[in-house]
């Protein structure tokens, strides 16, 4: 019987849909497009690391960021519904996806937001929260972020050994399709400021340009 810590095969993953979720146009903090086309200046990244509320919040609170949203990737099933992500038969994770500005953050420094603010070694999970869809991934869009991602998965590797923790579990992995989430998931924690927001993060700093 299939579990949803388990990767679900392309061939038994759901159907999905042709159309795309309706998303809002402006993002309900920063005011910014929340879809392409950005402006010219602007780069973007996308981070998997449990729960997309509060880890979105992390993001469009880093200064230099000009807009962010959330919704699944690195799976199969085209534009899936929350429903579908949660069952583990699409094999996306929860996923957020960040428009930044190069001149005022460095992709490394979105790295390191993204090793502190989650715990990489936990496999299909993060916390209570249990399933592939809370897996931890980076998806790459470039071989310049590959590389640099790679490199920060060593680095912060030497800050969880010596913290006494297990191995990184992270997937590293060239972007596939973004599918946005529902509209009432963007920016979830400043539409419902007491929503769920778990701290799954496991207390250690990364060390930019270390």
């Amino acid at each position: 019987m299939f579990g949803k810590s388990e990767m679900i095969d392309a061939a038994a993953a759901l159907p999905g849909r042709s159309n795309a979720m309706p998303v809002p146009e402006r993002h309900a903090v920063l005011g910014t497009p929340l879809q392409p086309p950005w402006p010219q200046d602007i780069a973007t990244a996308v981070f998997a690391l449990g729960c997309f509320w509060g880890a979105e919040k992390e993001f469009w609170e880093t200064p230099g960021v000009y807009s962010t949203a959330v919704g699944y990737s690195g799976g199969f099933t085209p534009n899936p519904t929350y429903e579908e992500v949660c069952t583990g038969r699409t094999g996306h994770a929860e996923a957020v996806l960040v428009a930044y500005d190069p001149a005022r953050v460095s992709y490394e420094q979105l790295l390191a937001v993204f090793w502190e603010r989650h715990d990489p070694t936990q496999g299909m999970r993060q916390g209570n929260d249990r399933g592939s869809q809370y897996r931890s991934a980076i998806f790459t869009n470039s071989d310049e972020q590959l590389e640099a991602a790679k490199r920060s998965r060593d680095v912060f590797q030497e800050q969880v050994t010596a913290a006494g923790m297990g191995t990184i579990t992270t997937k590293i992995a060239p972007q596939g399709a973004f599918y946005y989430a529902e509209d009432y998931h963007q920016q979830y924690l400043e539409t419902n400021p007491n929503g769920y927001c778990p701290d799954h993060s496991c207390g250690l700093r990364y060390p930019v340009g270390g």
